[in-house]
């Protein structure tokens, strides 16, 4: 790494600019991207495994993005597509109803962030069903708006002083065979809930990641997924599958829901949908998504046409170039190189995750979480050129989140630099 100048004087404004709640992993100044690779103000150069917190999945400035927003922007940039549509949201909506699992009639609705579409999917699911409770899972991530909040299963630092939470929101443990929560715990938790703090018949909907992101990487076994839908049609609750992180092509399927037996009632969709445009959507079961009346849905800059067109060229692009297949390939190349680490670095007690959505969790010899390791390794990668991210109730895990496009010579440097700073990290 050069040493920081023009870094470091940006990094001293942002402190006397911005709220200090927004908070910032690195002090490197982004001037430019391409694909994998990010240069800062100071010339250095990073190869990103973090994509914006998986929004990259097509990599940054994929050239046909930025040729669809680039015809976009020569036309029209805002209308409100409440006020005066336009035909490309049309299309978008037929693509994403057609690709998303189930065998039912889908309609859509776009909004901007990944908070939103859940927010939204909540509304709908009430309005559905004239329930109001929902259940959702420790450790998941839904957003940092109140209701999102309050779903989310993480305290730190997502709910410390942001009091009272959103009533009628319960949660239960999600399956994690490695810290001793099995699926049928996972169940007896949720019948408890039933017992002692809300009736099943006042339950509007379960949402769940059917790979958890910020809770660590952590992929939903196929029993519980199984056993969510019978429940869910049991009580005629809507199962609403959060794949904000998950979705287009990250878990070697365009969904990650496309790998189990059963589908959910509704989808919420954000994040690399937009590949680097803000976008996001819910599509669910037709009749689930008209129960909300006209005008109770939307928003001022809900599906912006500049990344409605981006939209359009990101399901293209994963199609065209097979996005779904390279993500099972270098998820398998990644695995293997961490699996080999372990004999150096034992702390590795876990490898895990579909497709190219991989993760390594970090615990002592003990079984306790050491997420001191995982930082060190994290910051020394960064000090040799690879951004990573950890994750993890615990900020035990680290996961990875390069874009599927990445070039192969650039993945290859980057393993070799995490393999370094993980011996580094160890002082080996």
């Amino acid at each position: 790494m050069l040493k920081s100048t023009a870094n470091t004087e940006i990094e001293a404004r942002r402190k006397a600019a911005l709220a200090r709640g927004v908070g910032v992993l690195t002090d490197h100044y982004a001037v430019k991207a391409e694909n994998a690779e990010i240069w800062d103000e100071d010339g250095n150069r990073l190869i990103d495994f973090a994509s914006g917190i998986a929004v990259l999945n097509t990599g940054h400035r994929h050239p046909k993005v930025i040729a669809a927003v680039e015809k976009q922007l020569a036309s029209f940039t805002h209308t409100c597509h409440q006020v005066v549509p336009y035909e490309n949201y049309v299309r978008l909506a037929e693509r994403l109803n057609a690709l998303a699992p189930g065998d039912f009639d889908k309609k859509s609705l776009f909004v901007t962030t990944g908070a939103e579409a859940l927010e939204n999917a909540v509304k709908i699911a009430r309005a559905a069903t004239g329930r109001s409770a929902v259940i959702t899972f420790n450790g998941g991530f839904h957003g940092r708006t109140f209701m999102t909040m309050s779903m989310t299963g993480k305290v730190v630092p997502y709910k410390v002083g942001f009091g009272p939470m959103a009533a009628d929101v319960f949660h239960a443990p999600y399956p994690n065979a490695l810290h001793g929560i099995s699926v049928d715990d996972t169940f007896d938790a949720i019948k408890h809930l039933f017992k002692a703090d809300v009736d099943p018949n006042r339950v509007a909907a379960i949402v769940f990641e059917p790979v958890q992101g910020e809770g660590g990487f952590n992929p939903a076994p196929a029993e519980f997924v199984e056993r969510l839908r019978a429940l869910c049609d049991e009580y005629g609750i809507v199962m609403v599958a959060d794949e904000v992180q998950t979705g287009f092509a990250r878990t070697g399927t365009v969904f990650a829901m496309d790998a189990y037996s059963v589908a959910p009632d509704l989808i919420t969709m954000a994040k690399s949908l937009g590949g680097g445009f803000p976008i996001s959507a819910v599509v669910g079961k037709a009749e689930i998504m008209d129960a909300a009346g006209p005008g109770g849905l939307g928003g001022t800059y809900g599906g912006n046409p500049l990344a409605i067109a981006a939209a359009n060229a990101v399901l293209d692009v994963i199609e065209e170039e097979k996005l779904c297949d390279r993500a099972n390939m270098l998820g398998d190349t990644l695995k293997a190189r961490l699996e080999a680490l372990k004999a150096d670095v034992p702390e590795i007690v876990e490898v895990r995750g579909p497709g190219f959505m991989v993760a390594a969790e970090f615990c002592h010899a003990d079984g306790t979480p050491a997420p001191e390791l995982a930082n060190a390794i994290r910051v020394e990668a960064l000090n040799r050129g690879l951004l990573l991210l950890t994750c993890g109730v615990y900020g035990n895990v680290i996961r990875f989140l390069a874009p599927i496009t990445i070039q192969d010579d650039v993945f290859a440097e980057a393993l070799d630099i995490l393999e370094n700073a993980a011996k580094a990290a160890k002082g080996l």
